[in-house]
């Protein structure tokens, strides 16, 4: 079969040997061609590979319309948009039709009329696969005449014809989106009578439009797209629609730090023209999507909600561009990511977390910067000595030099847009910091000193060894019990002589 794409009649395609199949099987086929030649069926989408994937494939294999079923930020539409990378590069329909009709099988009144009365003089024109995927957000407004169609008055009247006639019909998305991928997303939100339609589409491929004898054949791939907390929050799929979905696809986070980062920076612009002297510690990467796996573990955090992973993908586009400020009004041209640049964070959190009431009390902006010091506390024993067995130690305790430099009354204020030479003096002014990374952590390069440093000292706040306050504008650090017993706090205490004390005296 040799074509070119370039026949323009039902007679040369014809000459072509070309065979009509159904979308359904034209997936089927198309996918059988990659797994034998060993090409990937889906790029950039990480962490599925032995998970979603392979229950993908098969679905695709068995023809089944499918239902991709998870939490917010897991890759659902994007997997459903790539389906089109599995069909034909160009198909050919009835040059001129509403409904993408097959040449060889058309099924609108249109098409019908003209292969009938032109036979292989039928012109044909090409579809690209591009145009063959249509997607729709479900919501309670959607009506059957959106998705399916209803008499048009203004047609019926221009072409002087009864309601009686199909002519008449203004065709929905759906039987426009005849030989292609239909996409519903958030199908729970569709009002239930809106689902009631859907079935004849799924099960007999045809549609009913009210006061038509009309059968239409619809040849279609359907993908659903659908939340769990929807089934008992917004709404629900109505179970013989559910029972008319071939395979229905459950979703998932990813497992690992790896694997999400992988996602976050193929999916971040952070890459600009105006920081590309600005190092990015591989830890801070790190740090970023754990913040995402302590919210998914956070009891401040409705976990039936999900935590997206589009909130990593904005955090590090956050974080390099809370660096990218500090350095414009420096006037620097290179710089290191610092602990200091993660309040930028912030508003990439507060807007993608839903929280339970204990959370609501304690406030959105609180509970990201909790979660900022729980990952760095989980990331820092990756690094350093665990601080609440180090101080048991009755000798060596590695941190002894640090904290004894804090007990003796010093403070550690950092500028949250200090330059860069008064964010270092600052950091080399705590007695035994340098020492103590440059000890623990091996190949460390030059440039990620400071920032280790400044990490350091988060972590032994996480783990109360120092005090930790964070301001608008800074950072302080002190010796903890100095702040327990601060003398702005006196009038929390009561120093009420103790009776047997007063006579004694």
């Amino acid at each position: 079969m040799k074509i070119s794409y370039t026949e323009k009649t039902l007679g040369e395609l014809k000459k072509t040997g070309y065979i009509s199949k159904s979308i359904r099987q034209e997936l089927r086929d198309n996918l059988i061609h990659k797994l034998q030649q060993g090409e990937a069926t889906f790029k950039g989408i990480f962490g599925y590979e032995n998970t979603v994937l392979p229950e993908l494939e098969r679905a695709i294999l068995s023809m089944h319309h499918i239902n991709l079923l998870g939490l917010r930020g897991q890759a659902k539409t994007r997997i459903a948009r790539q389906m089109t990378d599995l069909l034909d590069e160009f198909i050919p329909v009835v040059e001129g039709s509403e409904l993408n009709d097959d040449p060889f099988n058309p099924i609108s009144f249109f098409a019908k009329n003209i292969v009938a009365e032109k036979g292989d003089g039928t012109p044909i024109a090409w579809l690209h696969r591009s145009k063959r995927y249509t997607e729709k957000l479900a919501t309670p407004d959607v009506s059957v005449a959106d998705l399916i169609g209803d008499a048009d008055p203004i047609k019926a009247a221009t072409l002087k014809l009864p309601y009686s006639d199909e002519r008449v019909i203004h065709f929905g998305l759906i039987p426009r989106a005849n030989r292609g991928i239909f996409v519903i997303n958030e199908l729970p939100d569709l009002q239930a009578r809106i689902q009631v339609a859907l079935f004849n589409i799924l099960q007999e491929g045809d549609i009913q439009i009210r006061g038509f004898q009309l059968r239409l054949p619809l040849d279609l791939q359907f993908v659903f797209t659908a939340n769990p907390e929807d089934y008992t929050n917004r709404g629900s799929i109505v179970t013989p629609l559910k029972d008319r979905i071939g395979s229905q696809i459950i979703t998932h986070y990813p497992k690992s730090i790896e694997i999400s980062r992988r996602i976050s920076e193929q999916e971040a612009n952070f890459k600009r023209k105006s920081t590309t002297g600005l190092h990015i510690p591989e830890l801070s990467k790190n740090l970023i999507e754990q913040i995402s796996f302590e919210a998914r573990q956070s009891e401040f955090v409705d976990a039936k909600s999900g935590v997206s992973a589009r909130l990593t993908i904005s955090a590090l586009e956050n974080l390099v561009s809370a660096a990218e400020r500090r350095m414009l009004i420096n006037a620097e041209q290179t710089s290191c990511i610092r602990i200091a640049d993660f309040t930028g964070v912030v508003p990439a959190i507060t807007g993608k977390i839903e929280l339970v009431y204990e959370g609501e009390q304690e406030g959105s902006a609180t509970v990201a910067l909790n979660l900022i010091g729980k990952a760095i506390r989980t990331l820092f024993v990756d690094y350093f000595p665990e601080p609440e067995k180090a101080k048991k130690l009755k000798e060596n305790n590695p941190y002894a030099k640090v904290l004894a430099w804090f007990a003796a009354g010093n403070e550690l204020d950092l500028l949250n847009e200090a330059d860069d030479n008064s964010y270092q003096f600052s950091l080399d002014s705590v007695l035994g910091l340098r020492d103590l990374v440059l000890k623990h952590v091996k190949d460390l390069p030059e440039n990620e000193t400071h920032f280790m440093m400044e990490f350091l000292l988060h972590g032994l706040a996480e783990y109360s060894a120092v005090s930790k306050s964070q301001l608008d504008r800074f950072t302080s650090f002190k010796d903890l019990f100095s702040t327990m017993f601060d003398i702005n706090n006196l009038e929390n205490f009561d120093f009420e002589e103790d009776d047997d004390d007063e006579d004694k005296s």
